[in-house]
């Protein structure tokens, strides 16, 4: 069922609208998705965004991990003790040297991304990589002029389309 309100008439917007309504179009394709994962999921965006990289690369430190997911330690720190509660992930002294920590995909956690969902940013890349060289220039340019406009760009912002819980702060989210 779609609860979003139909498309306004673009013919009577003026142009600042029309932005303003797409721009809300994205953050709202975005949280759409975050809340179709954590309903099907119980995963978080930046959850799963975690629990990939860690199935990628792992055993994996968790520092290595928020520098390939362009989070910070202490919000993967977070985000492992909170798929640790639930199975998903172990931890174990690393083998050269005993005060690291590795942090490896349990069969549960295996199991999870077998038959989760792909994430909104894969499926954005691959339509995103499929453009000509300029048409992404021209996409980044504006984009980058749309946050300068809205005194963005001193935000910190991975890479990953995730957006807040509903109604509040998302517990995984790199807050400043």
């Amino acid at each position: 069922m779609n609860d979003s309100p139909p498309p306004p008439d673009s013919k009577r917007l003026s142009q600042e609208d029309q932005i303003v309504a797409a721009i809300r179009q994205i953050i709202r394709a975005v949280d759409l998705h975050s809340r179709q994962l954590a309903g099907g999921h119980g995963l978080t965006g930046p959850q799963l965004v975690v629990l990939k990289e860690i199935a990628h690369r792992g055993p994996i430190a968790p520092s290595s991990v928020a520098r390939q997911v362009h989070l910070s330690h202490a919000t993967v720190t977070g985000i492992v003790q909170r798929l640790e509660r639930r199975g998903l992930v172990g931890r174990s002294r690393s083998d050269k040297d005993r005060r690291s920590v590795l942090i490896r995909v349990t069969r549960d956690g295996e199991s999870l991304l077998i038959h989760s969902p792909s994430l909104l940013q894969d499926r954005f890349r691959l339509a995103l990589s499929e453009l000509q060289s300029w048409e992404q220039l021209q996409i980044l340019s504006t984009l980058q002029r749309v946050a300068s406009l809205m005194d963005a760009e001193t935000i910190d912002a991975s890479p990953h389309l995730t957006l807040g819980e509903i109604g509040g702060i998302d517990p995984d989210a790199d807050q400043m």
